[in-house]
C-alpha cells in the first residue's frame, strides 16, 4: 500500500519522474510548500526563514501561560486573530473552581486584548480552527501538537507556547527551510476504508525511521480527488504523528465546497504544485490497497492491519504485557486475556476529537450501527462530535438518534479521550479509540499506582463494527452495510450566539480576572560563564515522549500554576526525579547567596580552583534521554525542568524541532552527543561546561566537557549545540524568553 522513496523527484503532468529540464533548485521553487512559505517570509533570506502566521489557536491547558509570558514581556494587544478555545480543561468539577478560572481568564484576556473567545463544549481546538480560521495559502499557529490544516490549504504548525508568545510580540518562528516529501495518492480507498486507517499505516511506515523528520508533507495525485473533506482532514491531522513540521495539500472543487458551506467562499482559491516541482523524497500510497488497521500500546506506528492482529493476537498481546510491564512494574497487566470465543474482545470504544469526531466519521458509524446494538455486556461505545455545529447536524440527520438506539453515549465536544481526562477504562481494560494518540497513561490510567489499561487506535468505521458485534474487534470491511453519504450543512449561528469575536477590539481598561491558582513565572537566572549540571534523570528509551516528561491527564488543571505543576515532572517515567532537581536547586540557591555548598566546592574542586570557580558557575539539573520530546507540543515538558533548576538537555537528537524550540525558549541547553558515544552514566553524575557562556555568545558548537562521576572519576566528553539562530542564542544567554524580552523592554 505504501512505498517510500529516499530519493529526490520531480512532478510532471501529475505523475512522479526522475528527469526535468530544469534543476532541482528551481524545482523547489514550485513546489506549494515553497510558496506560501515565502509568502510569509518576513527576511530576504528563503532558506532561513523568519515567518509571521496569520493566525493563531490556543487551547485551556496552554493559553493562560502564554498570554501571562507575552503579556509580561509588554504586550498590549494581540496583533493578529488568535482564538482561545476551551476543550481540555472542560470537566470543571476536577480541581475544584481551577479550569473554570482559567475559562473565565480566558474570556477577560479575550476582551482586554482583542481575542475571539470559544467556550467550552462548542468546539474543539482543530474544529474550530477549520470551521473559522483556516484559509488558502494562509499559515496557522496553533499551541497544540495537532494544529494542522493542511488538506484546506493552510499551512499550520504545532509549536510550545513561547513561539506563540513572540508572533504576539510581533516577532518571528525561525527556521532553515526544511525538506519537502511528496506523498503521491492514487485510487480509491474500498468501503470501510476511513481515514485512520491511512494515517496509522502512514506513521507505521515512516515513524521509526524517521523518514519525514521535521519535513513539510506535500500531498498531490489523483488520488486525492476521491477523498471527502472530512477524509483528507482525518488523515491530515495525523500527519503530526510522523513528526514531520506541517503539511499542505491540492485544493479542488471538494475544498471549494467545504468554504462554501461554512459561508466562507472568499478563503478558497486552487493550489497546485507547478510543473516540475521537486521534492526531497517522495511516499506513494496507493488507497485501494488500504485495510483496517490497529495500533497497539503505546505508539500509533505500532501497527497491524487488523486481519494480522486476529490471526496473531495472542503473541502481539503478549508483547504489549510485556513492555507495559517493564514500564510499570507495579501493575499487574493482563491482556492476553481478551483471546477468547474465536475473536479478541474489547471494553470500549471511543469516537472523539479533531481526529474522530468529524461528521463523515460519526455518521459512517450510524450507518453501521443502524437497527443493531452494542450489547448489554462489558463493552460500551462512547461519541463526542468535534463541535456544536457537527452535532447538531448529526441530529438532523438522524444519525445521533440512531447511535443512541443502539446503546452508544453521545458525549459534548471534548479532547479528554485524547489525553487521558475522560472515559478512563476499567483495570486491564483494553480501549479502542479514533483518537489522535495512544501513549502510556492517554486513557488516564495511574500504572504507578499499580492500575493499567490499553489503548488500541481503529478508525471510527471499525469501531462501529467492533460495537455491532458487542465488542469483538472486527474490521469494518468484513461487515455488510450501505454507506448513506450526506451532505454537510454548517450553522454558523451557533457560534455567532456563544463564541466572542474581539479580534480588533481590545479593550486596555478590561481588568484580566485571575483565580488562586494562576500564578506568575518565578524568576530565572542569566546564563553563567560556566555551567555544572548534575543527572537528575538518565533514560535510555528509544523515545521519550512529552507525556513522559510532563503527564497529561491529572496535571492539565494546574498548567496555570508553573510551581505545582512542576510537582509531576517525570512522575510517571522517573519518579525520583523531582526530589533530585530540588536538591540541586538548593544547592544553587545557596551558592547565590553567597554560601558555599560542600557538594559543589568537592565538586568543583575535580576540575580546577573550587573557590575560583564558585562564584562563576550555575549549578543546574540535567536529563538525558536518548530521543526525547516526541508528542505533545506543550511547553511544560521543558519549562518544568526550569522551574525545578534544570539548565540541560543532553541526548543523541531531538525527537521534533518543537520540543528542541521549548527548551531553548526556557534557556535548556540543548546538547547533543555523537551517536556512537556510549552514555553509561547515572543520575548523580555532573557534567561540567567550561566557558559555555563564551561557546553560546561566539556560536561555538563543540564544545569540550566532563563528567564528573559520583565515584570519583572524571571522563571526556564532546557536547554539540547545533544550528542555533542569533535569536535563540540571546534567548539561553538571557536564562529564557521571558528575561529576553524583559531586558529588551
Amino acid at each position: 500500500m505504501i512505498t517510500l522513496h529516499d530519493h529526490g523527484v520531480f512532478l510532471a503532468n501529475g505523475v512522479p519522474c526522475a528527469d526535468a529540464p530544469i534543476s532541482p533548485a528551481e524545482g523547489r521553487r514550485r513546489t506549494m510548500a515553497w510558496n506560501i512559505l515565502q509568502a510569509h517570509n518576513t527576511g530576504d533570506d528563503p532558506e532561513n526563514l523568519k515567518i509571521k502566521f496569520d493566525a493563531m489557536l490556543s487551547h485551556d491547558i496552554t493559553y493562560v501561560g502564554i498570554i501571562q509570558q507575552a503579556r509580561a514581556s509588554g504586550m498590549k494587544e494581540f496583533p493578529i486573530p488568535y482564538a482561545l478555545t476551551n476543550c481540555h480543561n472542560s470537566l470543571c468539577a476536577v480541581g475544584g473552581t481551577i479550569n473554570e478560572d482559567d475559562h473565565v481568564f480566558g474570556l477577560s484576556a479575550a476582551k482586554k486584548y482583542g481575542g475571539i473567545y470559544v467556550p467550552a463544549n462548542q468546539s474543539v481546538i482543530h474544529s474550530y480552527g477549520r470551521e473559522a480560521m483556516a484559509k488558502c495559502g494562509a499559515m496557522i499557529l496553533g499551541s497544540d501538537s495537532h494544529t494542522r490544516y493542511g488538506a484546506l490549504g493552510t499551512m499550520a504548525v504545532g509549536e510550545g507556547g513561547p513561539e506563540l508568545a513572540k508572533q504576539l510580540l510581533k516577532n518571528t518562528w525561525d527556521i532553515k527551510y526544511p525538506q519537502g516529501v511528496l506523498v503521491y495518492l492514487k485510487n480509491i480507498p474500498p468501503r470501510g476504508i476511513g481515514p485512520h486507517d491511512i494515517a496509522i499505516a502512514l506513521v507505521k511506515a515512516v515513524f521509526a525511521n524517521g523518514f519525514v523528520n521535521n519535513c513539510v508533507l506535500e500531498f498531490a495525485g489523483p488520488g486525492i480527488a476521491g477523498l471527502p473533506i472530512d477524509f483528507r482532514n482525518g488523515i491530515d491531522v495525523m500527519t503530526t504523528e510522523t513528526t514531520c513540521l506541517s503539511s499542505i495539500w491540492e485544493t479542488d472543487e471538494v475544498t471549494h465546497g467545504f468554504y462554501e458551506a461554512h459561508q466562507r467562499p472568499e478563503d478558497f482559491r486552487e493550489l497546485h504544485p507547478g510543473e516540475y516541482a521537486w521534492y526531497d523524497k517522495y511516499i506513494e500510497i496507493d488507497l485501494a490497497k488500504a485495510e483496517s488497521m490497529i495500533a497497539m500500546p503505546f505508539h500509533p506506528s505500532n501497527a497491524w492491519t487488523i486481519h494480522e492482529f486476529q490471526e496473531n493476537a495472542g503473541e502481539i498481546l503478549a508483547k504489549v504485557e510485556a513492555d507495559a510491564q517493564a514500564r510499570y512494574p507495579k501493575a499487574h497487566v493482563k491482556l492476553t486475556d481478551k483471546v477468547h470465543d474465536g475473536g479478541v474482545w474489547a471494553d470500549q470504544g471511543v469516537i472523539a476529537g479533531c481526529a474522530g469526531g468529524l461528521f463523515d466519521n460519526i455518521q459512517e458509524a450510524a450507518d453501521i450501527l443502524r437497527g443493531g446494538s452494542c450489547g448489554s455486556g462489558y463493552f460500551t461505545l462512547d461519541v463526542y462530535p468535534t463541535s456544536v455545529p457537527v452535532s447538531l447536524e448529526l441530529m438532523k440527520t438522524g444519525a445521533t438518534a440512531e447511535l443512541l438506539q443502539s446503546g452508544a453515549v453521545i458525549k459534548p465536544s471534548f479532547c479528554g479521550p485524547c489525553f487521558g481526562a475522560g472515559d478512563v477504562p476499567s483495570n486491564n481494560g483494553l480501549s479502542l479509540r479514533h483518537t489522535t494518540r495512544n501513549f502510556p497513561n492517554r486513557e488516564g490510567s495511574k500504572p504507578a499506582e499499580g492500575q493499567f489499561a490499553g489503548v488500541c487506535l481503529m478508525d471510527a468505521r471499525s469501531i462501529a463494527a467492533t460495537a455491532a458485534n458487542g465488542g469483538k474487534i472486527t474490521a469494518a470491511t468484513d461487515i455488510d452495510y450501505i454507506p448513506v453519504h450526506r451532505e454537510y450543512h454548517f450553522d454558523k449561528s451557533v457560534y455567532d450566539k456563544r463564541v466572542y469575536y474581539g479580534f480588533g477590539k481590545a479593550d486596555p481598561t478590561v481588568e484580566l480576572r485571575m483565580g488562586p491558582n494562576i500564578t506568575d513565572w518565578p524568576q530565572m537566572s542569566p546564563l553563567a560563564e560556566n555551567l555544572l549540571v548534575e543527572l537528575a534523570a538518565v533514560l535510555h528509551d528509544p523515545v521519550t515522549t512529552t507525556d513522559e516528561l510532563i503527564p497529561s491527564g491529572e496535571t492539565s488543571s494546574y498548567r496555570s500554576n508553573p510551581l505545582r505543576l512542576a510537582e509531576f515532572t517525570l512522575s510517571r517515567r522517573e519518579p525520583a526525579y523531582v526530589g533530585r532537581a530540588k536538591a540541586v536547586a538548593e544547592d544553587e540557591a545557596e551558592r547565590l547567596a553567597g554560601k558555599a555548598p560542600e557538594k559543589l566546592k568537592t565538586l568543583l574542586g575535580m576540575v580546577g580552583d573550587a573557590d575560583t570557580l564558585m562564584g562563576s558557575t550555575q549549578f543546574g539539573s540535567c536529563v538525558f534521554a536518548n530521543k526525547p520530546g516526541d508528542g505533545s507540543a506543550r511547553e511544560q515538558a521543558a519549562s518544568c525542568q526550569k522551574v525545578l533548576g534544570g539548565f540541560a538537555n543532553i541526548c543523541y537528537e531531538f525527537a521534533t524541532k518543537r520540543y528542541r524550540s521549548n527548551c531553548i525558549n526556557w534557556g535548556i541547553l540543548p546538547f547533543t552527543i555523537d551517536k556512537d558515544t556510549a552514555f553509561d552514566y547515572q543520575p548523580g553524575d555532573c557534567v561540567f561546561v567550561p566557558s559555555i557562556r563564551k561557546a553560546i555568545e561566539t556560536g561555538v558548537e563543540d564544545i569540550p566537557a566532563k563528567v564528573l562521576k559520583a565515584d570519583g572519576g572524571v571522563e571526556d566528553i564532546l557536547l554539540h549545540v547545533k544550528g542555533l539562530t542569533a535569536d535563540e542564542k540571546e534567548i539561553i544567554l538571557d536564562g529564557c524568553l521571558i528575561n529576553y524580552y524583559a531586558k529588551r523592554s
